[in-house]
């Protein structure tokens, strides 16, 4: 049986994302009593709505920040993989939150389309202002490790969606000031909350496709069995599972027959070559080979174990 292993992890660079993390986190929780305590006291719902959405940011930071710290922890007998998946399962937990908040923000606005109610637009204008500032720092904060990381474009998304949903607050509480065109509040967060749902289901689906073992997307089972099979020695490739443990590391198994009974060394330069097609041609770091001679077998590609 052959496995390898391709780690580059960076202490250094996991500590940075902690500590942009706690900086974000205390940012938003001042935004977020600013917002609740104006938007009372306006009467604004999008000034409310966008506090709502902030205190989900705090959430969603507070969730990536433990996730973040939890998948530097070793593995261990009871959990051979460690928490590798703690990111994973943070950015789908706050991926559904986008969802639920945008839901509960699309029904407020309906309710007020038909009762406008006036609204103090001096306030709206500064704690917005206080908003875009606060949370565009966020942003340039997390924005480099978001590329790279799921749970921190969970996050990330959060805060870009929060600094946007912000100007249009602004641009509302100006209308308002000046047209007392009190209405837009309401129209605001509508577009607020579709942009949330757009912005939040593709990251869902991402990482629900993680969670759930699904084959990633790049990956064509077929093309990397057929050049597997190519190998002179290999008789069959069967059994085969691909999974994405978490963005760093996608695994690869499978049983494979050989034409004669090849000796142990030989195995494992066979093995050398497959993990060089899997890593160079496919991008798979972790590989796992069951290798069989003359076995009375299910010989299918997928097997339901």
């Amino acid at each position: 049986m052959g496995h390898s292993h391709s780690h580059n992890h960076s202490h250094h660079h996991h500590d940075l994302r902690g500590r942009n993390l706690i900086i974000s986190i205390l940012l938003n929780i001042i935004i977020t009593a600013s917002q609740v305590i104006g938007g009372l006291v306006s009467g604004s719902l999008s000034l409310l709505s966008d506090a709502l959405h902030n205190f989900t940011d705090v959430i969603s930071l507070v969730i990536s920040y433990v996730a973040n710290r939890l998948a530097k922890r070793k593995a261990s007998l009871h959990r051979t993989f460690g928490y590798k998946r703690a990111e994973i399962l943070a950015a789908f937990i706050n991926a559904a939150t986008l969802m639920v908040v945008a839901i509960l923000l699309i029904i407020e606005a309906i309710e007020r389309f038909s009762n406008p109610q006036e609204i103090e637009s001096n306030l709206v204008i500064w704690l917005s202002i206080l908003a875009i500032l606060g949370n565009g720092f966020s942003v340039l904060l997390l924005k480099a490790d978001s590329k790279a990381n799921m749970n921190l474009k969970s996050a990330y998304l959060h805060l870009l969606t929060d600094m946007m949903a912000s100007v249009a607050v602004l641009i509302g509480g100006i209308l308002m000031k000046f047209y007392e065109v009190y209405w837009v509040d309401s129209l605001l967060t509508l577009a607020i909350a579709i942009y949330l749902i757009l912005m939040g289901y593709n990251l869902l689906r991402d990482s629900y496709k993680i969670l759930m073992l699904f084959t990633p997307d790049t990956i064509h089972v077929k093309d990397i069995v057929d050049r597997i099979q190519s190998i002179e020695i290999i008789k069959n490739v069967h059994h085969v599972h691909i999974w994405q443990l978490n963005e760093e590391e996608i695994h690869f198994e499978a049983h494979i027959d050989f034409e004669d009974d090849i000796t142990l060394s030989k195995f494992e330069v066979v093995l050398k070559q497959i993990e060089e097609i899997a890593f160079h041609d496919f991008g798979i770091n972790h590989v796992n080979i069951q290798p069989e001679f003359g076995k009375y077998d299910n010989k299918d590609v997928i097997v339901q174990d």
